[in-house]
Formats: C-alpha cells, structure tokens, sequence
C-alpha cells in the first residue's frame, strides 16, 4: 500500500477525483450494468427481503470467498442462504484505514471479495469513497444494482411514486442533521413544488422536527404521508398520516431508525389521469403515425 492511502484514504479520494476530472473511464463505454467485471463488486443487498437481491447480486455472493456486508442492514436471512460458505465481515465500526486493506488483500490473494451495501450503494451508500480508495490501490472495482428501500415502500403501498396529472417528479433527499446543513434541507422546497414525491432516508429520528419545519413554512397539514418501517423486512409496519399528525404516530409506534419516509399525493395513489401511453400515444404507435413510445413514461 502507498504511504498516502495508508495514512489518509482521503488522498486517494482526491486523487482520483481528480483524475475524474481529466477524463472518462474507459470501462464506462466498455460495461454496462449487469455485465461481469474485473474486481471487487460493490452489490447492493436491497431493502430487506432476500428475494429482492438481483441475480446479478445473488451469482456474485454464491461465488464469494470474502463478503464485507453492512451490520444489521443487511438482513440476516440473506447472509445465511447465500454467504454460508464465506468469510463474513461485518463492516460497521471499522473505518477506510481498515477496510480497503482488508479488501485489497484478499482480492490480490485470489479471493473472491464481495462488498454488500444495503438497498442500493449509489443511494446514500457512502461506496464511491472505498472504491476510489481500491482503485488507487490498482483493485478494480464495479457496481451491482440493488432495489433501494424507495420502490420497496412504493410496492407495498400498492402504488407508484410517479402518478399523472399527480406526481410528475421524485426527490430522494435526506434532513438536516450532521450530514446537511438547514441550508441544504431542500424538503420543503420539494413539497412546495406540489406534483414531486418526497422520499426521505435517514430521517425517522427527525420527523417531528421535519413535520413542524413544513407546518411552518404553511404547507398543508392533509398533505398525505407515508412511514414505512423495515420495508420488506418481516417486521416491516405501515404508518400512514399526513404532515399535521405523522409526527405523534410514529413517535408512539417509537420509531427511530430504520424507516423510510414518503411524502406527497402519489402516497395514497388516488387523483391521478389515464396516462397517454395506452391511450391515443398506443394508438398512433400501433398505426406508424408516431415515433417511438416508451413504456413507463407515464
């Protein structure tokens, strides 16, 4: 290991950064998502349930000689049906200084290395920094997809995030805390816009506070809201309320962590049009009279 890495990872952020910067990865226009690739894979374990993990996910686990996983976010059922035959390292507590050695050691000797974040790295998942710190170090690394926590509530609402005439956009943002300043807390800038729907992660300790902030910034105490604890976890619960009254019903279900808030009309999924997509769109498709319709855009 360099003497820079080892003493501050952030150099290596740096650095690479930096190379960023100058120019584009190769392997961005050699691979795409789901591809196999050289190096350590950066696999998102999903939200809970074990049968949400990708194949893409699941072939890459079965094949592992070492998986770095993320605590008790990854759900315990999953390790057990996929990373029996692996060396399993819990990575909660340990800093870059341990990890990436820890990584970079046992791909270099010939292991399979797995990191597993929770849900989906890319979303809140702090990977980018270990595999700019990997890759300084000459390991390659990639990213494997996973469902974020997001689409896990979405489906057990029994509704979408995007509704026509209802939702038209989706925020996923977090609340001010050690991590955002009130400054970059643009929550209720997103509820203001009226057609987004606001999912918030890491926020379940602070949705009074969240609450009382959009109350007094006069937005509607009806607008729908949705708490979903461990969503697909077998303890997963429900919470629905509105911003006047979610603050005191997840606070006596006493929720702290570990859940994901939603926020907007899409919520109840009630309100919304037909969409054009098979309606007059499919119709023109189908005689030649149009161009390309593309399934989901509305």
């Amino acid at each position: 290991m360099t003497d820079d890495a080892q003493n501050d990872p952030q150099d290596a952020i740096d650095s690479q950064g930096e190379r960023r910067r100058e120019e584009l990865d190769d392997r961005i226009f050699e691979h795409s998502a789901g591809d196999e690739q050289e190096g350590i894979p950066f696999v998102g374990a999903g939200p809970g349930n074990p049968r949400l993990l990708t194949v893409a996910g699941k072939e890459l686990l079965e094949e592992a000689d070492l998986v770095v996983h993320a605590g008790s976010l990854v759900n315990s059922e999953l390790l057990e049906e996929y990373c029996a035959h692996a060396e399993l390292v819990n990575s909660v507590g340990k800093d870059l200084e341990e990890l990436i050695p820890l990584m970079r050691d046992a791909y270099e000797d010939g292991d399979n290395v797995v990191r597993l974040h929770s849900g989906d790295p890319a979303i809140y998942g702090a990977a980018l920094e270990q595999m700019d710190a990997l890759e300084h170090e000459g390991v390659p690394t990639h990213f494997v997809p996973g469902v974020t926590s997001a689409f896990a509530a979405s489906a057990t609402l029994r509704t979408q995030l995007t509704l026509n005439e209802v939702s038209n956009h989706v925020a996923f943002t977090r609340p001010q805390g050690k991590t955002l300043t009130p400054e970059e807390d643009h929550i209720s800038d997103f509820v203001e816009m009226g057609d987004v729907t606001t999912c918030i992660y890491l926020g379940t300790h602070a949705v009074r506070d969240t609450m009382d902030r959009l109350l007094e910034d006069d937005h509607d105490p009806e607008t729908p809201v949705a708490v979903i604890y461990h969503a697909s976890w077998p303890d997963e619960d429900v919470i629905i309320g509105s911003i006047g009254d979610i603050a005191d019903k997840v606070e006596e279900a006493g929720y702290r962590a570990s859940a994901l808030v939603v926020i907007g009309d899409a919520v109840t999924g009630a309100g919304y049009e037909r969409s054009f997509l098979y309606g007059d769109w499919a119709n023109r498709g189908s005689s030649g009279e149009s161009g390309e319709t593309e399934a989901g855009d509305d």
